[in-house]
């Protein structure tokens, strides 16, 4: 097989399971997974090295960490020793290679945050353990591969809607506990509670709190915060008022959470209907959404958070607004030059700024 050659010639580190040898004498579908891809990377013209039992059989740079598939090692007595210390001779030698490519589960998570050179961790087994998502969720710099969609289906939706920001009547907290309750998910409301609106939270929401199903957080930090979103079926946003823009919803795309809200202000502008959230008018519609919303994909939430809303984006629309108002200063001091040269300073149109 002919493969074009690589645009940038890249040093890969390839990082195998112990217990086959790359590729398997029999059984090991993980190990032949990363033959076939060690093999196709080599023929594209990268410069691969691959961590793996000295028996295995490969075309790329081979360093040995076992003197053989530990599978059939009569002398292993605690394979996950052997592959705790491969791990550290890869991290240790991370400068060398433009990427790390782990195919340990997460073993080498606590490492990869420890040096510069970049790890992406395909993820080989199941995803439905509970014990696993707080563990990912604390290494979100590393990215993960999933080998399916049907594997990644545990961790798309999340088994609450949450309502996020302020108590007040505008920002619709009735609203969202009435349509928990028809929907029959579980709600969480992570919200502050301002002076000014004890009296309506004791008078109006209160009541309506009926734990487990409607559960009050209060204010959380931004680590929680992160952490509710993260886990979020989606984000129940049923204003009642002209939203100026609502930063709350791109925080909740930001964790790949769809958001379910009212087109009030800016929503329409903010939430793409059908892909990066539900916009919905009334109760009947906003619990159809809340049983739609499961569809959406929340890779594209996030996509749509990192072409439109990231800090960078804002950056460089503030620097062509900057860049707007020096040329037309400048104009309007060409324009109202005096005989002698000196300009005078002159009013021009005044442009307003959308982050």
């Amino acid at each position: 097989m002919q493969c074009s050659p690589p645009t940038r010639r890249l040093r890969i580190a390839q990082v195998a399971p112990l217990y086959e040898r790359v590729p398997p004498r029999l059984y090991g579908g993980t190990e032949r997974v990363v033959s076939y891809l060690t093999e196709a990377l080599v023929r594209l013209g990268h410069d691969v090295t691959l961590f793996a039992s000295a028996d295995s059989i490969t075309s790329a740079r081979l360093v040995p960490q076992s003197s053989g598939a530990l599978r059939f090692d009569p002398w292993c007595e605690d394979a996950l020793a052997h592959h705790v210390r491969m791990l550290g001779q890869v991290y240790r030698r991370a400068a060398e290679f433009d990427l790390i490519h782990c195919h340990t589960d997460y073993l080498g998570l606590p490492l990869a945050s420890l040096v510069s050179t970049p790890t992406v961790l395909t993820l080989h087994g199941r995803l439905d353990v509970a014990d696993l998502a707080p563990l990912y969720a604390q290494h979100p710099e590393t990215p993960l591969v999933s080998i399916s969609d049907a594997q990644r289906a545990p961790t798309r939706r999340g088994d609450y809607l949450l309502f996020l920001g302020r108590i007040s009547p505008e920002k619709g907290p009735e609203t969202a506990i009435r349509v928990a309750k028809r929907a029959g998910v579980p709600l969480r409301i992570a919200a502050k509670i301002d002076p000014v609106d004890r009296h309506y939270f004791a008078e109006h929401v209160r009541p309506l709190l009926d734990p487990p199903l409607i559960e009050f957080v209060g204010e959380v930090d931004e680590r929680r915060k992160r952490d509710l979103l993260g886990g979020a079926r989606a984000l129940l946003f049923p204003i009642d008022w002209p939203e100026p823009f609502g930063l709350v919803m791109i925080e909740a795309l930001a964790s790949g959470t769809p958001v379910i809200a009212r087109p009030r202000g800016s929503v329409p502008e903010i939430l793409e209907h059908g892909v990066t959230g539900l916009v919905a008018e009334d109760d009947d519609a906003l619990v159809d959404a809340v049983k739609q919303v499961g569809d959406l994909d929340r890779a594209a939430c996030r996509a749509a958070y990192e072409r439109r809303f990231t800090d960078s984006a804002m950056a460089a629309r503030y620097a062509a607004v900057y860049a707007a108002i020096r040329a037309e200063r400048a104009r309007a001091a060409g324009r109202t030059s005096s005989p002698l040269g000196v300009g005078r300073s002159m009013p021009y149109e005044r442009p307003l700024v959308h982050r």
